[in-house]
């Protein structure tokens, strides 16, 4: 029973861990959303997410680490660190949303044959 108990116990922790930036994938937005646009305003907002995925991508970064330190510190010399993994701010919903934004906003621009810039998103 212990045992039992204890595995769950583990594996709610590990469930709580914020994943790495690049371990997170784009949630489908279609292109259509923007089809409305010239491309003078599919490439202002194409920056504005730029710049907004680039911001959740530190974000999410500083709340993995955070919790992979939690989970070591926690794991090696004191359990009770491993409370602390639940209390991270997990930005991956918002960011698998601006990347599917990100990667909406592209193939519209694309598709219309709009210059698209080199620049891209860190992951």
């Amino acid at each position: 029973m212990k045992k039992l108990i204890s595995g769950i116990a583990c594996c709610a922790i590990l469930a709580a861990c914020a994943e790495q930036p690049s371990q997170i994938d784009a949630v489908y937005v279609s292109p259509n959303v923007y089809r409305d646009k010239s491309c003078s305003n599919l490439m202002i907002e194409r920056n504005t997410i730029v710049n907004n995925v680039n911001r959740l991508t530190e974000q999410q970064k500083k709340a993995a680490n955070t919790d992979a330190a939690a989970m070591g510190i926690g794991m090696v010399l004191f359990w009770p660190a491993l409370f602390a993994l639940g209390t991270t701010d997990d930005k991956s919903e918002a960011l698998a949303t601006a990347k599917g934004n990100y990667d909406a906003i592209t193939a519209q621009m694309h598709s219309r044959r709009c210059k698209v810039p080199a620049e891209t998103i860190q992951s």
